[in-house]
C-alpha cells in the first residue's frame, strides 16, 4: 500500500477503496467535478438523494434544477424540494479547479425548526388572548374580544353563542367577526341554526364535550352566521366556552374552501383559547352580578331625599370614604309625620362595605321603632337593645354613635328634642352669626347592654339653623401639615354662612372641607341641617 503525505507530513493512506468507503460511509451527499464540470464521483447518499446524477453528468445541466443554476450562475449553496425531500448544498473547491458539492438531507430539521416555530406561534397567541380577554370585564367586550383575537389565526370567520339566558333571551344571540370586517357584528341564532351544526345545540346546552370538526359544512345551514360573499364554508370547529364546571356558550371556527382544515394541533390550540374565552366569559358574569348587587346595595343606603315637611327646612351632605363604591358608614334619614318629623344622623364603627351593612340594619331597625315610638329618647333606648338583640351582634361587636331627634312646630319656630349617643355635639346657629353647642352626651348606641343615653332641648326661630355632623368633618386632614379641620374651622363656616338657607350652609361647608383636604383621603361625611320655615 502506498501512501500520501498532508501538511505536517502526516501519511495518509492512498486506497481507493478504503477512501470510497469513507466517502459512501457519509451522512452527507457528496459529488465532485473536474475542471470541465463533469461529475466524477457520486458516493452512495448522492445517489440515494439525487438518483438523476451520475458520474459523467454535465451538472449544469443536471434534472435538479435549483443545483444547475447554482452552477450556471456561480453560486456556493442552494436550497431545493427534491423528491419529497429537503436538500440543501453548499461547494468547496478542491485542488486543479475541481469542485465537491455537499448535499444534505435537512427535511426532518426543517420540520423539527417549523414545529418548534409553530409551538412558540401557539404559545404567544394564547399569552396574547390571555391578556386580552383579562382586560376587560364586561360579557359584550369579552366576546367581541373573543372573534376579533381568532381571526386570522385560528380562522376566517369566527362567531361567540353566548348560552341564552330565558325566559328574557329565547334565542342565542351571537357576535361574528370575519377577516376583512370593520368590527364584529350582532344576530340572533334560531332553532334551525343550532340544530343543523353538529356540537353546536350541546355546547349551548352547558355540555363540556371536546371540539367537534365539520368538514364540507352546507351554505344553506351556516348561511345566517356567513358575511355575504364568503362562498361555501371549508371546515367548520365548534368548541364550547368552558368555564369551571360546564359550558357557557360555543365558539365557531369556519375556514374557507381553499384553507386547510383543522388538524390536531389546530384543534387542541382551539379548545385552549376557547377555554380562556369561557373563563373569562364565566369573570365577567361574576363581576356583572356583582356590580348589580353593588348597585342595589349602594341605592339602597345611599342617603335619601329628603321629604319635604311643613314648616321645616332641611339639607344635607354626604361623601362616602371609598372613591368606588359610595357607601359607608355615615347616615340620615327623616321621618315625617303628621306633627313634624323625627330625624337620626349616625356613625358606625369603621369603613367601607361592612360598615355600610351596619349602616343598613340601623337605618331599617329605625325605620320600623319609629311606627311605636316617637320620644328620642325612648327611641334611642330601644335602637341599642334592637342591634343587641340581633343574632350575630355579641360576634360582630359593631356599635355606632347616633343623633336622634323630633322635630315638633310651634308657633314662633321649631321645638327640637334631640337624644345623644356618643354622637358629636350639633351646632346651633343663629340669624345673627352666633354659633353654639347643644350638649346631648350619651353612650354609644350597641356598645353596652347598660348603656345610658341624654336629651338636649332647642327652640329654632326663623332664620336659626341646627347642625348635626359626624367626626368625618372636623377630623378631615389636610395635605399640608396634616392637621385636622376641626371645630374652630367649622364654626368659622358656620358663622360665614349664617342666615342663609340649609343647602347653602351644608354646600359652604363641604366646600371648605374639600379645599382642606386638597385631594386627599377622608372618612366617611355626613351632615344634616335643619331650620324653621319663615311664616307665609
Amino acid at each position: 500500500m502506498t501512501t500520501t503525505r498532508q501538511p505536517g507530513d502526516t501519511p495518509l493512506p492512498a486506497d481507493d477503496r478504503l477512501a470510497r468507503e469513507l466517502l459512501d460511509g457519509l451522512a452527507e451527499a457528496v459529488l465532485t467535478t473536474d475542471r470541465t464540470g463533469l461529475v466524477t464521483l457520486v458516493n452512495a447518499m448522492a445517489a440515494e438523494l439525487l438518483p438523476e446524477i451520475e458520474a459523467g453528468t454535465e451538472l449544469a445541466d443536471c434534472p435538479v434544477a435549483a443545483l444547475a443554476r447554482a452552477v450556471v450562475t456561480g453560486a456556493d449553496r442552494f436550497d431545493t424540494d427534491h423528491h419529497g425531500r429537503r436538500l440543501r448544498g453548499v461547494r468547496r473547491q478542491l485542488a486543479g479547479s475541481r469542485w465537491a458539492w455537499y448535499v444534505r438531507d435537512v427535511t426532518e430539521e426543517d420540520a423539527r425548526t417549523d414545529a418548534l416555530l409553530a409551538e412558540r406561534s401557539r404559545t404567544a397567541f394564547l399569552a396574547q388572548a390571555g391578556s386580552r380577554l383579562a382586560l376587560t370585564l364586561h360579557r359584550d367586550q369579552v366576546l367581541r374580544s373573543a372573534t376579533t383575537l381568532a381571526v386570522p389565526y385560528l380562522a376566517d370567520v369566527a362567531v361567540a353563542l353566548p348560552r341564552a339566558i330565558p325566559p328574557a333571551e329565547p334565542h342565542a344571540r351571537w357576535i361574528r367577526y370575519a377577516d376583512g370586517d370593520p368590527a364584529p357584528v350582532t344576530g340572533l341564532a334560531g332553532p334551525a341554526l343550532t340544530s343543523a351544526v353538529p356540537g353546536l345545540a350541546e355546547a349551548l346546552a352547558g355540555d363540556r364535550a371536546e371540539p367537534g370538526r365539520w368538514p364540507d359544512a352546507p351554505l344553506t345551514d351556516l348561511a345566517d352566521l356567513l358575511p355575504p360573499g364568503f362562498g361555501p364554508p371549508g371546515t367548520v370547529l365548534v368548541s364550547p366556552l368552558l368555564n369551571a364546571s360546564e359550558s357557557t356558550g360555543a365558539l365557531l371556527l369556519i375556514r374557507r374552501a381553499g384553507r386547510a382544515g383543522f388538524e390536531p394541533r389546530d384543534v387542541e390550540l382551539a379548545r385552549e383559547f376557547a377555554a380562556r374565552a369561557g373563563a373569562a366569559l364565566a369573570t365577567a358574569d361574576l363581576h356583572s352580578e356583582q356590580a348589580h348587587l353593588a348597585q342595589v346595595l349602594q341605592t339602597s343606603l345611599l342617603p335619601p331625599e329628603l321629604p319635604a315637611v311643613p314648616g321645616v327646612t332641611m339639607a344635607g351632605g354626604y361623601r362616602a370614604a371609598g372613591e368606588t363604591l359610595r357607601i359607608g358608614g355615615d347616615f340620615y334619614e327623616v321621618f315625617p309625620h303628621p306633627e313634624g318629623a323625627l330625624f337620626a344622623l349616625g356613625d358606625v364603627c369603621g369603613k367601607g362595605v361592612g360598615a355600610a351593612v351596619l349602616t343598613g340594619r340601623v337605618r331599617q331597625s329605625l325605620q320600623t321603632l319609629r311606627l311605636v315610638e316617637r320620644r328620642p329618647l325612648e327611641l334611642i333606648r330601644l335602637l341599642n337593645q334592637a342591634l343587641f338583640d340581633a343574632p350575630d351582634a355579641a360576634r360582630r361587636s359593631q356599635f355606632t354613635t347616633v343623633l336622634l331627634g323630633s322635630l315638633d312646630r310651634g308657633p314662633t319656630g321649631l321645638d327640637i328634642r334631640i337624644a345623644g349617643g356618643g354622637h358629636p355635639a350639633p351646632l346651633l346657629v343663629t340669624a345673627d352669626g352666633t354659633v353654639t353647642t347643644v350638649p346631648v352626651g350619651g353612650m354609644p348606641v350597641g356598645a353596652l347592654t347598660t348603656a345610658r343615653f341624654a336629651e338636649a332641648r332647642v327652640h329654632l326661630d326663623p332664620g336659626d339653623l341646627l347642625l348635626a355632623y359626624t367626626n368625618g368633618v372636623t377630623e378631615a386632614r389636610g395635605p399640608r401639615d396634616t392637621a385636622m379641620f376641626g371645630e374652630a374651622r367649622l364654626r368659622a363656616a358656620l358663622v360665614a354662612a349664617a342666615g342663609q338657607p340649609p343647602a347653602a350652609l351644608i354646600d359652604r361647608v363641604l366646600r371648605e372641607v374639600d379645599d382642606w383636604l386638597d385631594g386627599q383621603a377622608h372618612d366617611d361625611i355626613a351632615m344634616l341641617a335643619v331650620g324653621a320655615s319663615t311664616p307665609a
